[in-house]
């Protein structure tokens, strides 16, 4: 029951995605609480994920980036927003906040009757000798906006960006934009760690393609001080003289004043809560990227740093201050990047997540256009689903590609938080124009493939293991493509043997052999298994055909310069 008749003082620790979306809800569930919001910075609720798109002038006005102004709260929601404001102690025993104001520099206390904590997440300074010089960036705030983007206005010549994620991917892009001849480097051996190698080699090849600097397995051991700006030294030893570096090394949540008051944290800080975002102290609630929530899957404990997830937990914590009923179901991850031409989206796990996890995963590969291939336009796309391999639940999937991969992320992640399994993605009923889709969507092509495997009608492999026993003399590679494709490029070692002559050459296969079909994208492979299967042949189908071989081997560290 709604208690909107109860004085009461709510106090916001952080007025970004949380916690203005925390202090909008509050009111509208009472007229009689005072509601209190303190922000460190400057700004309240502006849109940090378009920080890099105003550097590349992409987002011409800065203005367009604060969603709500503070005159806004305060006017036509009553909210009493203090912002250049810190909250420097919390005594929970006392119910106390000390404040500082931070251009008076006056300090005081002020009492909560129920807290929330919204501080967010830091950027992860890595421990380098030299981090702390000028032109060593991170990109958290419009402060750090501000500054990079008034070093590409004064002519910026060369960049480094260190990490390959998200922030550090959109950074690339929009610095490319301005003309600024960038060097992108990442530790691990691929660029979007979150996502299975495979999949990202597309985005491999379009930072190439605009003349991005990627150097892969590398990290930066110290930065000097020099003449253009900082020289940064590599671990493979190269030096780099650069006017800009910006650290993209991922973000570490804000919770040294959860932990002075003492609240539980999990084992990466984040601060504990419940589904009810309640910290393990009584009427003080934390919420966003500070927070260590439920994985939606398997419900283990998961820190994820997405505007999405942050919004929500906002609207649950308030909901929950007034003995609303509201539950926050946990993340699944779902996220999406744009890097030029190129779009790459994800939801649930990764293969490698999975499997890490420990489950006994599935997986399809297809590579459709995004709408009827005979209508003009079309462009062509990577969908991979992992799925359990048991149950036939869908755990995840992710797309590469241009136009449409958004959309069926989008229907994945539905599926994922539905529980559906591969079989009702055969049956999924999607609008269908020819400028639109296709009448087997390409949700329903992972389904048909999936659910095939399930039955034991489609058995496949995948590249990557396709690689590792084809030397051993395991498997013999049959290319289904016509001589005209198998001329152009095939993978080593494959005979060709082409779709519409199979069943009279079945007499030139060996019978004592595991054969591995393929063709360009999975398609003729299937029949050609279906072919050899029911003529007693051990067959399977190379999932995704050869351009599942081309995306795996161009992730290989061989292939990467």
């Amino acid at each position: 029951m709604l208690q909107s008749q109860r004085p009461r003082r709510i106090v916001i620790v952080g007025g970004v995605a949380a916690g203005a979306s925390a202090a909008a809800r509050a009111r509208r569930l009472s007229e009689h609480a005072e509601i209190v919001l303190i922000e460190r910075g400057p700004d309240i609720s502006f849109a940090n994920c378009g920080m890099p798109y105003h550097i590349g002038e992409k987002i011409e006005h800065r203005e367009r980036l604060l969603v709500v102004r503070p005159q806004l709260l305060r006017e036509r929601f009553r909210i009493d927003v203090r912002t250049s404001h810190e909250v420097t102690a919390l005594n929970p025993r006392s119910k106390q906040l000390r404040v500082t104001d931070l251009q008076r520099g006056e300090e005081y206390t002020l009492d909560y009757d129920q807290l929330l904590l919204t501080p967010g997440a830091a950027p992860f300074v890595p421990n380098i000798p030299g981090v702390d010089l000028p032109h060593v960036e991170t990109l958290r705030n419009l402060g750090d906006m501000d500054r990079i983007k008034a070093r590409v206005d004064r002519g910026l010549s060369r960049a480094l960006i260190i990490g390959a994620g998200f922030i550090g991917l959109e950074l690339v892009e929009n610095l490319v934009h301005r003309g600024v001849s960038t060097t992108l480097i990442e530790r691990g051996s691929q660029i979007m760690p979150p996502m299975d190698a495979e999949m990202t080699a597309p985005l491999l090849e379009v930072l190439e393609t605009h003349g991005v600097d990627v150097r892969l397995g590398t990290e930066a051991v110290r930065f000097e001080p020099c003449e253009n700006g900082v020289r940064a030294v590599l671990s493979s030893g190269a030096e780099l003289e650069v006017g800009l570096v910006v650290l993209g090394t991922g973000v570490r949540p804000e919770n040294a004043l959860a932990a002075q008051a003492g609240l539980e944290l999990g084992p990466r800080g984040g601060i504990k809560v419940d589904r009810q975002m309640r910290t393990s102290v009584p009427d003080i609630f934390a919420a966003g990227d500070v927070v260590e929530t439920y994985e939606a899957i398997t419900e283990t404990p998961i820190q994820v740093p997405l505007a999405g997830p942050a919004n929500r937990q906002g609207r649950i914590a308030a909901d929950a201050m007034f003995e609303r009923e509201a539950s926050f179901r946990g993340s699944q991850c779902t996220a999406i990047l744009g890097l030029f031409d190129r779009v790459a989206a994800m939801t649930g796990f990764s293969e490698k997540d999975a499997r890490r996890r420990g489950l006994r995963v599935g997986t399809a590969v297809v590579h459709p256009a995004h709408h009827a291939s005979y209508y003009p336009g079309a462009k062509p796309m990577t969908l991979k689903l992992v799925y359990d391999a048991e149950s036939g639940r869908v755990l995840g999937a992710a797309g590469v590609g241009s136009e449409g991969v958004d959309k069926r992320i989008d229907v994945l992640a539905v599926a994922v938080q539905a529980q559906f399994t591969v079989f009702q993605l055969e049956e999924l009923e999607l609008c269908y124009a020819p400028q639109f889709g296709s009448a087997k969507d390409p949700v329903n092509m992972l389904g048909f493939v999936a659910a095939g495997q399930m039955r034991g009608d489609h058995p496949q492999i995948s590249a990557a293991e396709v690689a590792s026993r084809v030397e051993s003399g395991e498997c013999l590679l049959v290319d289904v493509r016509t001589p005209h494709e198998f001329a152009a490029g095939s993978i080593e070692s494959a005979i060709n043997i082409p779709l519409d002559e199979l069943r009279e050459r079945l007499g030139e296969l060996p019978r004592d052999r595991r054969l591995v079909a393929f063709c360009k994208v999975g398609q003729r492979g299937y029949i050609a298994t279906r072919i050899l299967l029911q003529h007693g042949f051990n067959a399977v189908n190379l999932s995704g055909g050869y351009t599942s071989w081309s995306l795996h081997t161009a992730t290989q560290p061989l292939s990467v310069s």
